[in-house]
């Protein structure tokens, strides 16, 4: 039992469940009706607080600093990724618990900037869950990132539709029990199994099917969300099926455990291993590597750097190591990313924030509404996990993963357009198009972070990058969309009616999202001599 415990399958089954519960930031509007009567807010004051979250949600510099400390030489009692998610833990209950006291009247009501603080606190959570679990998950299975990244990610895209129906079944429609359960179910999780999170140094031939394993089990449990979301909305389901299909949904979501175990079973028969397992106390080396130090070939890493042109010479680690923060800063891919994902993630967030006023403008039902709002978790989890699991594949076949950025870049640009035509049904059409390629974005950008600075830092690296969302969201959802709506909403309510409330805005987003698709193929040029022959060293090693 002990050694089962302390395998890279039951740490990622471990993983996979936090995130299934760390993303109480999309889950939003659940409880802000709530949070605005009870605090007497305005609009706009809210939408402030919805920023805060925003921020708090997307900034992880911290989360990746700290994994960066506790996972290095220099800390022996505090070591490993358990401290992160300590770290989020206490961030979590600490800010959902204080909304919830304020909302109930437990104390007194605090000033907007102190409520500011609260939902920044309680959101920044997320990011320590999400640092610990995507970064170990890749320095478990260094040959298949991707993949391990877009399973990571694909739960959290699902966390939101699985605390929904958490909300539905044991709230019965009382959003200030919600934000209760929002400050103990997370924390509670991450408590328990934070001490299997671990990093292990073993790879063998099977990782890839086992991997397989954890995608089919994403893929039934996103089936099966949208069927109880498409169910719910056409027929209004009574208590006892709601209790029903939850525990269906509890059994479901307990299968990566059956996956970790059988995993285990296969360990233990005679296989080929590439390298020792690791030592707990030691620290992990980077797989990438060392900055892509290929174990059993330290000689390649000058004939990869020599092997590329002059213009990435500059941008990439010397001598196999991996870069920090802010060396990386220094970059110019790391701009590139930069700029790409505040095109792509700040368009693509500023879109599910307005889809029900956009639905509204456009005459869709309540109910459609609520369905658009619902099925995005389902098609950014698609995006998450796809992006992934594909650019996996075909990088071992010689293709760049920033490829699948500028792809996905391009299809978003039409995705834009397509909403903002207004046509019937274009936002059934528009928002899968939009919530796959913003997914998409949430699972290259941490990969392609790691194979172009290394593993090592990647947590701050990512996460410093991961800004550019809040950033986007702000100036496309406050400073385009609100604004161009306010200038054409004519009735006395503030409300607008037609096409013509959004198209414009949806137009320059559009633009924009064409320009992160200009920048993300500059990537893609700069660095496909390096895929090249990152993939040519891995399978000589192979």
């Amino acid at each position: 039992m002990e050694s089962f415990l302390n395998t890279k399958w039951i740490a990622t089954a471990a993983s996979i469940w936090i995130q299934c519960t760390s993303g109480a930031s999309y889950t939003f509007g659940i409880y802000s009706p709530v949070l605005k009567s009870s605090q007497s807010y305005d609009q706009s004051t809210l939408d402030t607080i919805s920023v805060f979250k925003d921020i708090g949600a997307n900034a992880g510099i911290l989360s990746g600093l700290l994994y960066s400390t506790v996972t290095s030489r220099r800390t022996r009692l505090l070591n490993g990724p358990w401290v992160v998610h300590l770290a989020g833990a206490v961030q979590c209950f600490v800010g959902y618990f204080l909304i919830w006291a304020s909302v109930v009247g437990l104390i007194r009501q605090p000033p907007v900037p102190l409520m500011c603080l609260f939902m920044l606190v309680a959101a920044h959570a997320q990011t320590f869950f999400n640092t610990a679990n995507v970064v170990s998950g890749v320095e478990n299975f260094h040959q298949f990132g991707g993949t391990i990244v877009g399973i990571m990610k694909g739960f959290l895209g699902l966390s939101g539709a699985i605390l929904i129906q958490v909300y539905d079944t044991l709230c019965e429609g009382d959003p200030t029990a919600y934000i209760l359960i929002l400050a103990i179910t997370p924390t509670l999780t991450s408590l328990l199994l934070m001490p299997l999170v671990k990093i292990y140094g073993t790879t063998t031939v099977d990782d890839k099917k086992h991997l397989n394993g954890f995608s089919s089990s994403a893929l039934v449990v996103a089936a099966y969300l949208m069927l109880i979301i498409i169910l719910d909305n056409v027929f209004t389901l009574p208590s006892w099926a709601r209790i029903i299909t939850f525990m269906f949904l509890l059994l479901l979501l307990a299968s990566p455990f059956g996956i970790a175990a059988k995993a285990h079973k296969d360990s233990q028969r005679p296989s080929i291993e590439t390298s020792p397992l690791i030592d707990d106390s030691e620290p992990m080396p980077t797989k990438y590597g060392k900055y892509h130090e290929i174990p059993g070939e330290p000689d390649r890493v000058k004939e990869v750097a020599s092997s590329s042109n002059g213009s990435l010479s500059n941008d990439h680690l010397e001598d196999g190591i991996d870069m920090n923060l802010s060396r990386a800063m220094l970059t110019v891919n790391f701009w590139l990313l930069f700029v790409a994902m505040i095109c792509g993630m700040g368009s693509g967030l500023a879109t599910i924030n307005n889809i029900s006023q956009i639905g509204q403008s456009l005459g869709y039902s309540t109910i459609e509404r609520s369905s658009l709002v619902a099925l995005w978790s389902i098609w950014n989890f698609l995006g998450r996990f796809g992006a992934g699991f594909l650019s996996d594949i075909m990088l071992h076949k010689g293709w760049a993963r920033p490829l699948f950025m500028v792809i996905t870049l391009a299809t978003l640009t039409f995705g834009h357009l397509i909403v903002a035509s207004g046509f019937p049904g274009n936002l059934y059409i528009g928002s899968v198009m939009v919530g796959i390629c913003y997914g998409s974005q949430w699972s290259l950008m941490p990969t392609i972070t790691s194979e172009i600075f290394g593993v090592r830092h990647m947590g701050t690296i990512f996460n410093t990058i991961a800004i550019a969302s809040p950033i986007g969201s702000y100036i496309f959802s406050v400073r385009i969309i609100g604004y161009i709506y306010d200038k054409m909403a004519t009735s006395e309510d503030n409300s607008c009616y037609g096409t013509q409330c959004f198209m414009l805005s949806f137009f320059i987003m559009a633009a924009v999202a064409f320009l992160g698709f200009l920048i993300a193929f500059a990537l893609f040029l700069r660095t496909r001599r390096f895929y090249r022959q990152i993939v040519l060293l891995r399978s000589r090693h192979s």
